[in-house]
């Protein structure tokens, strides 16, 4: 069971500040979240082997392919500037 003193405790911990009225919500709160995981703890998983994620997934790779869509002047159609064959962009700094 989760005191008032375990919820000021926290809560100092935390850095917060609390009214009686949430402590006294909070320690039922964190009361009633210990019991669930108490009930968890009652489930035999003694034939579960443990995982990473409930979903078997493995890395799908495919191999890199380079398509070549548009041309270099194509590309440069689109630049607001160019400059020597590349695009021109504002200096930073």
């Amino acid at each position: 069971m989760i005191t008032i003193k375990d919820v000021e405790h926290v809560a100092k911990l935390a850095r917060l500040e609390l009214t009686e009225a949430e402590k006294e919500k909070f320690s039922k709160q964190l009361g009633d979240v210990l019991k669930y995981v108490e009930q968890m703890n009652e489930v035999d998983t003694s034939n579960v082997e443990p995982l990473s994620h409930v979903v078997d997934f493995c890395n799908v790779m495919r191999d890199d392919e380079i398509h070549y869509d548009c041309t270099k002047e194509q590309l440069m159609k689109n630049a607001p500037e160019v400059e020597n064959g590349f695009f021109k962009v504002p200096k930073i700094g």
